[in-house]
């Protein structure tokens, strides 16, 4: 039984509606996005949040990291980002989000998204100590080791 968080109606009813199978035209290879892949990209909004300062170069990472982990069409995408962000601000907490990560994501998918946070933390050339503080957090909610979280962490710096 599947249960419904009411923070996701509205990214629900959108991908409903636009994504529809009636609505499909057969040539048309369009993947569903989850409710965990989406409580994902809101948790990526709240990196860029985190600071307080938007950096245009943060903003590209968050869509060059949802193009490629999403796979959902350019069209779609702004709104995807404008609900992410909506999303997010309306989140009283964390667990909102990560409640459905360690529901629905294996070890490695909880990596990734790690490792995604924090491509977007260092998008900007330089770690906010408020990134960090979310990252850990995130980090230790969906129970990644710290020796993962260090070495993601490293991994994205590198890059």
């Amino acid at each position: 039984m599947a249960i419904e968080i009411p923070m996701f109606k509205s990214i629900k009813s959108y991908f409903e509606e636009k994504l529809s199978v009636s609505k499909l035209s057969d040539d048309q290879d369009i993947t569903l996005v989850s409710s965990t892949e989406l409580a994902s990209a809101a948790l990526l909004v709240e990196v860029m949040n985190s600071d307080h300062e938007l950096d245009e170069r943060e903003s590209q990472e968050f869509i060059k990291v949802l193009q490629s982990s999403l796979k959902i069409p350019e069209e779609d995408l702004q709104e995807l980002v404008r609900l992410a962000e909506s999303q997010a601000e309306q989140a009283t907490s964390l667990y909102e989000f990560t409640r459905l990560i360690n529901d629905e994501y294996d070890y490695n998918q909880k990596l990734d998204l790690i490792h995604n946070m924090w491509r977007i933390a260092f998008s900007d050339e330089k770690l906010d100590k408020y990134e960090d503080h979310l990252i850990r957090k995130v980090s230790e909610l969906i129970y990644v080791t710290h020796s993962d979280f260090i070495k993601t962490k490293l991994q994205a710096r590198d890059t």
